[in-house]
C-alpha cells in the first residue's frame, strides 16, 4: 500500500494549537510594543494576524475588525501596503535605537565596533525595505 500522506487541512488542523499559540504570543509582543520604545508593533501584529488565519478563526475576525489593527492588516493583505505614519514612527523608532545604541557605546568605552554598527546596518536595511513598500490607497 503507499503511504498515507496528509492532506494540507489536515496538517493545519493538526498543529491547530501551535498556529494558536504563536497568534497570542505574537498579539501579546505586539500590544506591549505600543509602550515599550524600540520593540515593534506592527510585525507581530501582522505575524499574529496570519498566524491567526491558520488556527484561530475568533481571532482572526477579531483582528480584522479591529478599529487600529484591521486596516493595517487589510492594507497588508491587499495591497502590500505600509501607511506613510507607520513609515515614519518606524524609522523615528528606530533613530532613537540608533542614538541610544551609540550614546551607550560611547559612554562606556565598548571597543566592539561591529557590535553596535551590526544592529544599526540592520534597522537601516530595514528601514530602505519599508520606504520602498507601497503605501496604501486612498479610502
Amino acid at each position: 500500500m503507499p503511504p498515507r500522506i496528509a492532506s494540507p487541512g489536515a496538517r493545519r488542523r493538526r498543529f491547530r494549537w501551535a498556529w494558536w499559540l504563536l497568534a497570542y504570543a505574537a498579539l501579546g509582543l505586539g500590544l506591549l510594543g505600543v509602550v515599550v520604545p524600540g520593540l515593534p508593533t506592527v510585525p507581530f501584529i501582522l505575524l499574529s494576524a496570519w498566524a491567526a488565519a491558520q488556527g484561530s478563526e475568533r481571532l482572526h475576525r477579531w483582528l480584522l475588525a479591529h478599529p487600529e489593527f484591521g486596516v493595517m492588516i487589510r492594507d497588508w493583505h491587499d495591497h502590500g501596503a505600509i501607511t506613510r505614519r507607520s513609515k515614519w514612527l518606524a524609522t523615528g523608532a528606530m533613530a532613537a535605537s540608533s542614538a541610544i545604541l551609540l550614546a551607550f557605546a560611547w559612554l562606556t568605552g565598548y571597543g566592539r565596533w561591529w557590535a553596535v554598527a551590526l544592529p544599526i546596518a540592520c534597522m537601516v536595511a530595514v528601514d530602505v525595505w519599508l520606504w520602498m513598500r507601497p503605501e496604501p490607497p486612498p479610502r
